[in-house]
């Protein structure tokens, strides 16, 4: 057995043709000795590479590939496995795309081919031939991201609401609030109320022991409390953001009548409010789901599908409603700016969603790799570490990204 990686990166330096003939040449001997065995594509902006060879040596390679200083932005674009070889004939081989015509590309590799039967090339199904075909046709490069982090800089400003000083002690359960927004005009677009227990501690501790009638009456419950330390934070027409699971909607008696209540009481309208139905659930009851929506959104809250990509539901349930917000998980979201299969996973939600008008939300963003390469593909908004953290019973000061001064 084999592990095949693919990648690709952007050239940091100018590279010659000169240059391109020495780095494989030397690539070959290397790779020889680690029985290694692939093709190089470069285009001029962009090296491709398929490298096969035995696990530990392909690990170890693509950990000196990724600290290489002479490209950037390396994108893991496939790590697999394989009972044989594609390029056994090659320990290393260079094609400039630039220079290819006809069927040069199909000829070159099919020299090289050690894949059964030997020299008869790759298969017109096969995966890698795909991807090095979309490679050298350009085709890839449509909708590729162009992101640099370097430019950014981060400043933390205040919060511009208020801290939170009157808390019930009597309370079963406390909110820790996250803004949501979009860094680059320095907007907050809503908070999301993140409950915790009535010690600060984890939502785990909320639930515990709870039947799953309790369950839910606690989870709907537990919201007016939400509200009611969102009332004292003057927030203006800042919306709220709060997470239910999709059958407190339904299996609580007059759900959003209650949910309405809580929200007039501590002076919301609820235009203010956004529900966010999250995927953790599943959904036993649709129809009955599907009109409690209905009736959140003929009173104006909006909704939206929370940790989209890691629950039950997904493209099922985006299918059957579709909300003014979709939120992509935060397992989606990290290392997304060296991870070829997420990046092209997020693509697709996002000309899905947009298409639909809906927003994107990005969750979980803590790096300024992950927020540079999102915002750059057109995610709309942002939460995670990078801009605040949570804070308990209040808003946390947020760390606004500017442009480096040239």
């Amino acid at each position: 057995m084999f592990t095949i990686l693919v990648y690709k990166s952007r050239v940091h330096t100018d590279i010659s043709p000169s240059d391109l003939y020495q780095l494989v040449k030397a690539a070959s001997l290397k790779n020889a000795a680690r029985d290694i065995s692939g093709v190089l594509l470069f285009d001029g902006d962009y090296f491709f590479q398929y490298l096969e060879g035995p696990s530990d040596a392909i690990k170890s390679l693509y950990e000196i590939i990724v600290r290489d200083k002479r490209h950037r932005h390396v994108v893991k674009l496939m790590e697999d496995h394989s009972p044989t070889r594609r390029f056994g004939v090659w320990s290393m081989h260079a094609i400039d795309v630039n220079t290819l015509q006809g069927d040069d590309l199909n000829d070159i590799l099919a020299r090289g081919s050690s894949f059964p039967p030997a020299n008869a090339g790759l298969p017109s199904h096969d995966r890698v031939l795909k991807m090095i075909t979309a490679f050298a046709s350009a085709s890839w490069a449509e909708n590729d991201a162009s992101f640099e982090p370097d430019q950014w800089q981060f400043h933390l400003k205040p919060s511009q609401f208020d801290a939170v000083v009157n808390i019930k002690k009597s309370a079963p359960c406390q909110f820790a609030f996250q803004p949501i927004l979009d860094p680059v005009s320095g907007t907050v677009a809503s908070f999301e109320a993140l409950i915790r227990s009535a010690t600060g501690g984890p939502p785990s501790e909320c639930f515990k022991g709870l039947s799953p009638e309790q369950l839910y009456l606690f989870d709907l419950e537990s919201k007016q409390y939400a509200f009611e330390l969102a009332s004292q934070m003057n927030l203006g027409k800042c919306k709220i953001s709060i997470n239910l699971l999709p059958m407190s909607l339904v299996r609580v008696p007059n759900a959003v009548e209650s949910l309405l209540t809580y929200i007039t009481n501590f002076g919301f309208a609820p235009q203010q409010v956004i529900v966010e139905i999250t995927e953790e659930e599943s959904i036993t009851n649709f129809e009955d789901f599907q009109m409690a929506l209905t009736e959140l959104r003929s009173a104006g809250i909006s909704v939206a599908i929370d940790d989209f990509g890691a629950g039950f539901a997904g493209l099922t349930l985006l299918s059957r409603f579709q909300p003014e917000k979709l939120k992509i998980d935060r397992q989606i979201i990290e290392g997304i700016h060296h991870d070829g299969p997420k990046q092209a996973i997020v693509k697709a939600i996002i000309e899905c969603a947009h298409s639909l008008g809906i927003t994107i939300v990005a969750e979980g963003v803590e790096t300024v790799e992950e927020w540079c390469w999102l915002e750059s593909v057109g995610v709309d908004l942002f939460q995670g570490f990078l801009f605040a953290k949570p804070k308990l019973n209040g808003t946390p000061d947020i760390n606004w990204p500017t442009l480096k001064a040239v």
